[in-house]
């Protein structure tokens, strides 16, 4: 069959139905009724040579038909979604050494098409994955269906029901959606209109239909590629694609996202990221599934979406070191499938930057689709800073302060950065947040002390310091006889505590809280000091000079001995030692030796997921091989160990021209089973 035939009679549907609006709905027509009934004719005698008829063709469509309701329906075959990536690195190492799709991935609302011996019988919403919503009455009214085909047996085809970008920017200021407000994006409209119980509605909002999949049919075909390409012949526009022949480096990858890019772009398609799937499909069988997507594809993202709301209030909250922490509170919006209505404001000088105040209209993303943040300001000017901020502890009442630093923005240059302190270290929630982390997993470790039970203990005045919680049993008849308690929590409890006394160089010193100081630069000073707390101690009062160590910079040399110079921090170090036993590490024989190992003496950081461990267990293996674990990148970084769902720090080191490994290839180079 002729492609050309398909295609011109896909564009004289197209065009008499524009010919039949401008007539019936506008009032405007622009062609006489001969040349449409020229036309009509011309489309009948297509139809009959190719044996397709599109859903909406004229030919077909007398009426458009509505229901009272949509009803539901289960997909036999999950209709999943794709884990969503941000580094081309990540598609690279995914893609391996399979031949793979990059595709559109296109901007609306997921259709399911069934087929029996060439009619259509269903079409119907993804839904939750196992069931979605009837649609087939609206078909008539969806461009680029086929109503009929040439095809014998069963044929489901998946696809995307989408509104250009041009009728969107056409149709978004005159429609409003079931909360009386104008739709913020196409996606959401074109969700809307499929959804619609009248399809005569359904028609004005000029909804396309592009299959990107074939769910069942052309068995003897065993890549997608092909499956696609027969679709053409059906009388589908399938989504746009292009085929690896080769394994592609990095830089190639990019070029064919560009290229899809532009296409889009030039035929006014909207998309918001580009699908990378395996072709083979009984090799993407064998790759398995979640509960929330196969495993055969991943949805390269452009960026993070983002989403309107309003700033309702900002929530202001005293941390363990004094800073009080700001949070925005937003009307919910749905990101990646979840509902979200608070994010980080950071500290004053992000609030001044964006201008925000309650009542604003903001933008607010999921950065790297899991931390959401507000990325701007939609109604910026009349702000005043002092009239944001509380002046005045929420907590404890006591006035406020503005601490000044310098720091640096994301392209390296120096800023002064504004937080707000409460100065009171007898302020109640700065003190709770102090004990929460000294009982927490990587400091002292003691379960069973969460933050609502130690809000009770200290609300009871029965712990003050952490030398406290080492005598609870003094109340132990008291704590069996609170709410939630009972004998066996409290041996529980007591056990946790007795057990926590068994301890190291590098919980101790992070229960101790000296500000920066975390599970690497514990590590980094457990080795320098031979895990003793003692010589540690001597060196500071000694003037030892910090900067000397990796990742050790001004501000960490200042806080260690800053810290120090309180007579209270002072105390509780040594006073709490003489209740612990500080376990010596056992010695590692580090994996170098007896053979070459380009690690040693380098400095590596981590970032993202590396399977199948963890973030600790990373830097152990790090530190084995007679290297240092790095916790951020800076100019000293020699190498970064990049997993999945990386962050900031990938970026950060191609900036900085740092060598960037898989954590297949760090393996590999060090000989790591």
């Amino acid at each position: 069959m002729e492609q050309n035939t398909l295609m011109k009679q896909r564009e004289l549907t197209d065009r008499l139905n524009r010919y039949r609006d401008e007539y019936y709905n506008q009032n405007n027509p622009s062609v006489s009724d001969e040349v449409y009934d020229r036309l009509f004719d011309e489309l009948e005698n297509l139809e009959k040579e190719t044996g397709v008829q599109m859903s909406n063709s004229p030919t077909i469509t007398v009426g458009y038909p509505a229901v009272s309701k949509l009803e539901k329906t289960r997909h036999p075959i999950p209709l999943l979604s794709l884990e969503k990536e941000k580094d081309i690195m990540e598609l690279r190492r995914f893609m391996g050494e399979q031949q793979t799709m990059l595709m559109l991935k296109l901007d609306g609302l997921t259709i399911k098409l069934t087929y029996e011996d060439g009619e259509l019988v269903e079409a119907a919403t993804r839904g939750d994955g196992d069931v979605g919503e009837i649609v087939t009455h609206n078909t008539r009214a969806i461009s680029g269906i086929p109503a009929y085909i040439q095809y014998e047996g069963r044929l489901v085809v998946t696809g995307e029901a989408f509104i250009r970008p041009s009728d969107f920017e056409r149709l978004k200021t005159s429609l409003v959606d079931s909360n009386g407000e104008t739709y913020k994006n196409g996606r959401n409209l074109a969700a809307g209109s499929v959804r619609l119980q009248d399809a005569a509605v359904c028609l004005e909002r000029c909804v396309t239909f592009m299959p990107f999949s074939v769910l069942e049919g052309y068995d003897d075909l065993h890549r997608k590629s092909d499956r696609l390409r027969e679709l053409r012949t059906l009388g589908f526009n399938p989504c746009k694609y292009l085929v690896t022949k080769r394994v592609l480096p990095p830089a190639e990858i990019e070029d064919g996202i560009k290229q899809l890019q532009q296409y889009a772009r030039d035929a006014d398609i909207p998309i918001d990221g580009i699908v990378v799937t395996y072709n083979d499909i009984d090799y993407s069988k064998s790759c398995g599934r979640t509960g929330h997507h196969y495993k055969d594809g991943l949805a390269f993202k452009f960026e993070d979406e983002l989403f309107q709301t309003k700033l309702q209030s900002i929530e202001w909250t005293p941390g363990r070191t004094g800073e009080i922490a700001p949070v925005a509170v937003f009307k919910p919006v749905e990101i990646e499938g979840c509902a979200v209505s608070r994010a980080s404001l950071h500290n004053l000088s992000f609030i001044e930057e964006l201008e925000l105040m309650p009542g604003n209209r903001i933008l607010v993303s999921k950065r790297n689709m899991i931390i959401p943040h507000v990325e701007e300001n939609m109604n910026r000017g009349g702000f005043r800073l002092d009239e944001v901020f509380p002046h005045h502890c929420p907590c404890c009442g006591e006035p406020t302060r503005i601490h000044e630093t310098r720091g640096r923005d994301e392209n390296g240059a120096e800023r002064i950065i504004k937080t707000l302190f409460c100065d009171n270290p007898a302020c109640e929630t700065r003190k709770l947040k102090q004990f929460v982390h000294f009982v927490s997993k990587k400091a002292m470790n003691i379960e069973g002390l969460s933050e609502a039970t130690l809000e009770k203990l200290i609300g009871r005045g029965w712990i003050h310091s952490y030398l406290d919680l080492y005598h609870l049993d003094q109340h132990r008849d008291e704590i069996v006889c609170m709410d939630g308690f009972g004998e066996k929590s409290w041996q529980r409890l007591w056990s946790a505590i007795q057990q926590s006394r068994n301890t190291t160089f590098e919980r101790y010193v992070i229960a101790m809280d000296i500000p920066m100081i975390g599970n690497t630069a514990s590590g980094v000073l457990c080795r320098e000091f031979h895990a003793s707390l003692d010589e540690f101690r001597d060196a500071v009062y000694a003037g030892y000079d910090f900067r000397q160590l990796p990742d050790f910079g001004d501000t960490l040399h200042s806080n260690i001995h800053d810290w120090f110079c309180k007579e209270e921090n002072f105390c509780i170090w040594e006073e709490l030692q003489m209740m612990m036993n500080i376990q010596k590490p056992e010695t590692v024989e580090t994996q170098t030796a007896g053979r070459d190992n380009p690690y040693t003496g380098k400095t590596i950081v981590v970032t993202g997921k590396v399977e199948p461990y963890t973030r600790d267990e990373m830097n152990s293996l790090i530190v084995s091989l007679g290297a240092t674990a790095g916790s951020s990148v800076t100019r000293k970084t020699d190498y970064l160990v990049c997993g999945e769902k990386a962050g900031s720090k990938l970026s950060k080191a191609r900036k900085l021209g740092i060598p960037v490994l898989t954590p297949e290839e760090f393996f590999r180079t060090a000989n790591v089973a």
